[in-house]
């Protein structure tokens, strides 16, 4: 039989244990990796930091030269056009992951975005899939494990908080009403 001294002290220490479960909860939320935490080297030089646009919505999509879906840095020109002076940023990624479709150097990934009149920035070839993708990519994996690059020309949309607000495959144009439509509304959020 427990006396009253020791029935208090047993609450006292459940009760200082769910607060200090909760400030650990409360940590962690606080310390979750953003998308804000990653850069890539770019393209031509120097490195792109995605800290530099926090606070912004980010559409990152893995490009290839030499796809059938090629065409589609086209449209994201136009999203770039569009919206980029409201605060959208876009970040190209070349991967040679899906069928070999960027097998070139950097000379032949910047003629291929010159041919599009791409003006947003370029990173420099990276892995986008498996134990030695991106950093960026196996965090994103591990947030949408469902929703991982199947092809080229996949997308994740970046809200403001530095989350993934929304991912796009492949077969999704850059300029689809979805695409638009949750890129209106990441910039709207505050």
């Amino acid at each position: 039989m427990m006396d009253r001294r020791s029935v208090m002290t047993a609450a006292l220490a459940a009760i200082a244990g769910m607060a200090s479960s909760r400030q650990s909860l409360a940590q962690a939320a606080m310390s979750r990796i953003t998308a804000y935490a990653f850069s890539f080297p770019g393209l031509a030089s120097g490195d792109i930091k995605l800290s530099e646009f926090a606070g912004r919505p980010i559409l990152i999509v893995n490009t290839a030269s030499l796809c059938g879906f090629t065409p589609q840095y086209g449209g994201l020109q136009e999203l770039w056009t569009e919206f980029g002076s409201r605060g959208l940023m876009i970040v190209g990624v070349p991967s040679n992951d899906f069928g070999g479709q960027e097998p070139g150097g950097a000379t032949e990934i910047t003629a291929t975005a010159q041919n599009h009149h791409v003006t947003f920035p370029i990173a420099a070839k990276a892995v986008v899939k498996g134990p030695n993708a991106h950093p960026f990519y196996r965090w994103a994996a591990e947030a949408r494990p469902k929703e991982v690059p199947r092809w080229n020309f996949h997308k994740y949309l970046i809200g403001r908080d530095g989350y993934i607000a929304d991912v796009f495959p492949e077969s999704v144009e850059p300029v689809d009403t979805r695409v638009k439509t949750a890129i209106a509304r990441a910039l709207a959020a505050s």
